[in-house]
């Protein structure tokens, strides 16, 4: 049996090996197979970190001091995250780790390379939450020991007090959380930043470039406020820049670590990019975001004509559809609108708040912060998570639309202005002040906006109508964490809940609860996630998918030792095929839907995957029947991801199903014989390839024949062309990525208006 190494090398990683290798692994070894410029790197595995604390005997120490940690209480959590993170630097690493670390090191270079060594949570950079900035980052490393030291010390900060506060705010188990950590070729960037492939606040496909001197640190630490650029994809042109005045840079020292540079005066004002440079950066950002199907948040550097991609993680702060016309002129700041104007910066989290003001210059000043002050201070860190979470508004001198504070402030849904350059000379403690975190202004005092004028002759102001739309647009969701969030999409339902991430979170496998006498655990831990997302929509359908586990993924868990090792994973022992043949395994899922749908949960449906036969749901309905479920009345279906479940669609609807859901990401590779983790055919891979869009239009027409919802979930269920197509075939309902929901149901609005206007004019 082959288990996971403690090195893994970027070109043996797919997005696939999270689990091992982090959010931050998983998408550079993904980067890397798609072809774009990413700096070599290797990645000390989580299975290493999981090895270190078992071998060198502190795993149990360890997790007792986390437990029962109340995390709210300041002095506590410091005290506990000192003593777990000294009690990880007190060891000495296991000899054969070690020797596997400086091995690898070796290979990157004969006379020793300069790395970045950065951590890699495995619960990091998740579509609904990014973990970001909560673990170490170690720049200008030279040399073996120094090497070690590093990695040992990112292993150490997954227990910072910042990261073990982010954890439980997110619902995450500390045991559940491991850290891979990734060594990469330091790039000695002369100019280097950050791009949102789409607009990070409003989804607007525009590519926003920013930038300054030396190391991307500067940039993404707030240090800097960074030039930015924007550049319309459409046009293929900058249709806006803002020069920034840059006061410093930050670039390595010595043989180990790095200083801050003070700009000369001539730096300061000079762009950092030419508009050929935006433009490359744009079209590279843009070929990842087409890979991942979601928009990304991209870390860059340019050293001479050298272009490299250091780190892409999805864009998780997107908030609404209403967005300006691409390519329009930026409209002028309406100073004034609410009152005196005291300062103003860039609108980075939109929203308007009013409180008091509570100036921060140093994290020790957090604990003076009250439920509803406005945070000023000259840039956030994540240190002030914690105050972070109790204000009305984050006001900072310093940073751009990608610093800490924006990206926080807009996954807290606080409004935020950064980049203000003096708030926190021209405000004083305890001022009243009003933030517009979307035009980017500071009022005196406590003020309103003023409600939208009507339009000329309207007798009353009417809101604007939310988009109705027949074909129902409905969401996918991974973590429970999420569900407030995909809910509040306005989505119609849950398309896909996929269970394997819950059970993956546990660490241990099925098979374990069942062996260790735990099955109530496992029932129990099941149960209470999918209660969340259903309480999340009620009244509205929420389709769980039952297990769908490669077992290179329960390999890696505790029970997963017996896996078998199998040459490609995703054509074997997973989905349906693998509950059917370990009874024991599918009753504790059914056990789960059992106990919601007595709890009168009725709009719970189960969706099996990897179905190839009606046989398979047969089997698996009358086995829920014998264990108690009234399937007769119990909303069962399948996911169409097998070429062979379109073909015999009819056969499965005299079977029994009540839905059918296209799973596109599989049905495509299989239906065209194309791994599409493979980078020697990956062009080769065409959602909208004829054969597979023949499979799909057959199989809505035969559900529609016969009164069966169809639907899709997967990630073609994201891309707007493609819902347009479906809609225009006649799907039932489409269920797409929380952050894709509005620009899904406008194109579904939009298809289905010109089928209505086709119909009348054929009719007049």
């Amino acid at each position: 049996m082959k288990e996971m190494p403690n090195v893994l090398w970027l070109e043996e990683i797919k997005k696939e090996d999270i689990i091992s290798v982090g959010g931050k692994g998983a998408s550079l070894g993904e980067m890397a197979s798609i072809g774009l410029p990413v700096p070599k790197a290797f990645v000390v595995t989580a299975q290493a970190f999981r090895r270190f604390l078992v071998e060198t005997g502190i795993e149990e120490a360890l997790f007792r001091r986390l437990e029962r940690l109340d995390v709210d209480d300041n002095g506590a959590l410091e005290s506990v995250s000192r003593d777990v993170q000294d009690l990880v630097l007190s060891v000495e690493m296991p000899d054969h780790i070690r020797q596997e670390i400086t091995d690898a090191y070796t290979r990157m270079g004969a006379d020793g390379t300069v790395v970045a060594v950065r951590s890699s949570a495995t619960a990091e950079d998740l579509p609904d939450a990014s973990f970001a900035g909560q673990q170490e980052t170690f720049l200008n490393i030279l040399g073996e020991g120094d090497l070690l030291d590093a990695v040992q010390r990112c292993w150490a900060s997954l227990y910072g007090a910042r990261a073990i506060y982010y954890r439980a705010k997110q619902g995450f188990d500390d045991r559940s959380v491991n850290i891979a950590v990734v060594v990469q070729e330091l790039i000695r960037s002369e100019k280097s930043g950050v791009m949102f492939t789409s607009h990070p606040v409003t989804g607007e496909p525009l590519t926003i470039v920013e930038g300054s001197w030396g190391l991307g640190e500067a940039v993404v630490s707030g240090s800097v406020s960074p030039d930015n650029y924007v550049f319309d994809l459409r046009s293929e042109r900058v249709v806006d820049r803002l020069i920034a005045e840059k006061e410093i840079m930050i670039v390595p020292e010595g043989e180990h670590g790095t200083k801050i540079v003070d700009l000369s005066g001539e730096q300061r004002t000079a762009p950092v990019l030419s508009d050929a440079e935006v433009a490359r950066l744009a079209t590279l950002g843009k070929i990842a975001e087409d890979h991942y199907g979601v928009p990304q948040d991209v870390e860059w550097a340019i050293v001479g004509d050298d272009v490299f991609i250091l780190q892409s993680r999805p864009i998780t702060t997107i908030k609404r559809p209403e967005i300006p016309r691409g390519g329009a002129e930026p409209a002028e700041k309406s100073k004034g609108t609410l009152g005196v104007v005291l300062v103003e910066g860039q609108g980075a989290s939109p929203g308007v708040a009013s409180g008091r003001v509570a100036i921060v210059r140093d994290v020790k000043d957090t604990s003076a912060v009250k439920d509803g002050d406005i945070l000023v201070t000259k840039m956030t860190n994540p240190d002030m998570v914690p105050a972070m979470r109790r204000v009305s508004a984050i006001v900072t001198d310093e940073g751009g639309m990608t610093c800490h504070a924006a990206i926080v402030s807009r996954e807290l849904g606080t409004p935020a202005v950064v980049g203000t350059k003096k708030a926190t000379k021209i405000l004083k403690d305890g001022q009243i002040i009003t933030v517009d975190g979307e035009k980017g202004l500071i009022y005196e005092g406590a003020v309103e906006a003023p409600a939208a004028a009507a339009p000329a002759g309207a007798t009353a102001a009417v809101a604007a109508a939310p988009v109705i739309t027949g074909t129902l647009v409905k969401v996918n969701v991974s973590l429970p964490e999420a569900a407030q969030r995909a809910a509040a999409t306005g989505a119609d339902g849950v398309g896909l809940l996929r269970i394997e991430h819950l059970i993956l979170g546990l660490a241990k496998t099925p098979g374990w609860y069942i062996e260790h006498g735990a099955e109530e655990e496992f029932i129990g831990e099941l149960y209470n996630g999918i209660k969340i997302v259903l309480d999340a929509f009620p009244g509205k359908p929420v389709w769980v998918r039952t297990l769908d586990a490669p077992t290179d993924e329960f390999r890696n868990m505790e029970g997963g030792e017996g896996e078998p090792v199998e040459h490609n994973p995703m054509l074997g022992w997973r989905g349906i095929r693998r509950d059917l043949r370990t009874p024991d395994q599918f009753r504790l899922q059914v056990e789960a839907f059992k106990r919601l749908w007595a709890a009168g949960y009725d709009n719970l449906g189960v969706m099996f995957p990897m179905v190839n036969h009606p046989d398979e749901f047969a089997k698996a309905r009358a086995m829920m029947k014998e264990w108690g479920v009234d399937v007769e009345n119990a909303t069962l279906g399948v996911m169409i991801e097998v070429p062979s479940s379109a073909i015999l669609v009819e056969d499965f609807i005299r079977a029994g199903i009540r839905f059918a859901s296209f799973g596109t990401n599989d049905l495509i590779q299989y239906t065209l014989a194309i791994d599409r983790n493979n980078e020697h055919v990956a062009d080769m891979y065409q959602p909208k390839h004829p054969a597979v869009l023949r499979l799909i239009d057959y199989a809505i027409n035969v559900c529609r024949e016969h009164d069966v919802e169809c639907s899709i979930c997967g990630q073609a269920g994201s891309d707007p062309d493609m819902v347009t197509w479906l809609v225009g075939h006649g799907i039932n309902s489409v269920s797409a990525n929380i952050d894709a929901v509005p620009r899904i149901r406008e194109a579904v609005a939009r298809k289905e208006r010109q089928i209505l206007l086709d119909a009348a004019r054929r009719n007049a």
